[in-house]
């Protein structure tokens, strides 16, 4: 049938149908892994190099100085091939024997999960609770450091952004309450979901040790975890009784040979990846990565508040800016609305929001009220710009109650310059 100027002609095929818009490439904006930057991609696009000599030794010389420029460390960093589970256990298996005391404050899941760790190398650990929505008391932190007289504590397990929540903690407040009470222990930072996001400076701040992984700000595949340690640390690991030789460091900082860097085998594609994003990383800058970072996250909290004005069930989990992360950000929209938004956005646009993790029970009906959204690593604003336009269609097909002028909000934020 012919058409007539302006008359819109729908075809046969489609109508009665929703029509799905997500072919071409998807949109996967969970909270790790991150968006790949073609750059990583290409990157490892190769056969697979000697890992003996040549190339991709020389590589791995170069990297080693890169990374602890993005942790702002002078001091050592040991890879690992493993997640951010793994380098949780490598850290801690460097400086942990049965029956030593760990003080962990948790404020999401992640806490929680490293603590479990610690307890299952033999620690004893004061988990202090303090749910999914607010930071550290530090006054609660200060009282168990006081009670811990003899100094039996000998590390403070401090999680900078978790995951789970998107609440970021205030590492240089925990290093002042240690040093103003002259307690010992060490201060050792899960930096997992904030490291290349959030502003994070392991010598000024006087973490003794960090754990990081390569999937999220550093926007390479899961699969690599890394372990920075400074010199008080390693006096720790060396007091130590044994140490697993795969988990321990002291041979990958300083190898005999080349292998040692992995007690093995090298994860050579990755490493690849890793030199194209310290490449990035470095050409962008770290303090410009992180305002990009802060930026991007600030025009999201904007639209997220729109929606949630007007009776909208849509809320921040965190409702004071300042303790927000610049990576991820943790929404309740009541469920189950939040699983029901999920699946028509990746089934109808091909874009993917992340499960909310840790926030409920997994399996109950409150579970599906929660959602993350993460926008961390290979992130720009108008990316952010059309997940935030990607989520506005998704409550309008869902007749979502949602307050109004969310994208002008966002809009304002990104056009501040």
């Amino acid at each position: 049938m012919a058409s007539q100027p302006g008359q819109l002609v729908k075809d046969d095929k489609t109508m009665g149908e929703t029509v799905k818009l997500a072919a071409g490439r998807g949109y996967l904006a969970i909270p790790g892994p991150s968006v790949m930057p073609d750059q990583v991609l290409q990157a490892m696009h190769r056969a697979s190099p000697n890992i003996y000599a040549g190339e991709l030794v020389e590589m791995t010389h170069g990297i080693i100085p890169d990374l602890k420029r993005v942790a702002r460390t002078q001091h050592n960093v040991a890879i690992y091939i493993a997640n951010g589970h793994g380098a949780w256990e490598a850290a801690l298996a460097n400086v942990v024997a049965a029956g030593d005391k760990f003080l962990v404050p948790a404020t999401g899941a992640f806490g929680v999960g490293w603590a479990q760790v610690a307890l299952g190398l033999g620690a004893e650990v004061e988990l202090l609770e303090h749910g999914q929505q607010s930071t550290w008391d530090l006054a609660r932190i200060e009282q168990s450091l006081r009670n811990d007289r003899d100094h039996q504590i000998k590390a403070v397990l401090a999680v900078h952004v978790d995951t789970s929540s998107s609440i970021r903690n205030d590492i240089p407040a925990l290093r002042t309450l240690l040093d103003d009470l002259k307690h010992p222990a060490l201060l050792m930072a899960d930096c997992v979901a904030s490291l290349g996001c959030d502003r994070f400076e392991m010598d000024a701040w006087g973490v003794d040790v960090m754990v990081a992984a390569s999937q999220k700000g550093l926007m390479v595949p899961a699969g690599m975890g890394f372990v920075f340690f400074n010199d008080k640390a390693a006096s720790v690991r060396a007091a130590m009784p044994q140490v697993s030789r795969y988990w321990d460091w002291q041979p990958r900082v300083n190898p005999e040979e080349y292998y040692l860097y992995f007690c093995g085998t090298a994860p050579t594609h990755h490493l690849y990846g890793l030199r194209a994003a310290l490449d990035l990383i470095h050409g962008e800058g770290i303090e410009n990565v992180w305002a990009r970072h802060q930026r991007l996250a600030q025009a999201i909290w904007a639209a997220c508040e729109a929606w949630g004005q007007e009776g909208g069930p849509l809320r921040l989990n965190v409702t004071d800016p300042g303790l927000r992360s610049h990576a991820v950000t943790a929404l309740h929209i009541g469920s189950p609305d939040g699983t029901r938004l999920r699946e028509w956005l990746e089934g109808n646009l091909g874009l993917t929001l992340g499960i909310g993790l840790g926030m409920a029970p997994s399996g109950s009906p409150e579970w599906h009220g929660y959602f993350r959204l993460g926008h961390m690593g290979h992130v720009n604003g108008h990316m952010v710009m059309g997940m935030l336009g990607g989520i506005e269609s998704g409550l309008q097909a869902l007749n979502i109650a949602h307050g109004p002028s969310a994208l002008s909000a966002a809009a304002r934020i990104m056009a501040q310059g």
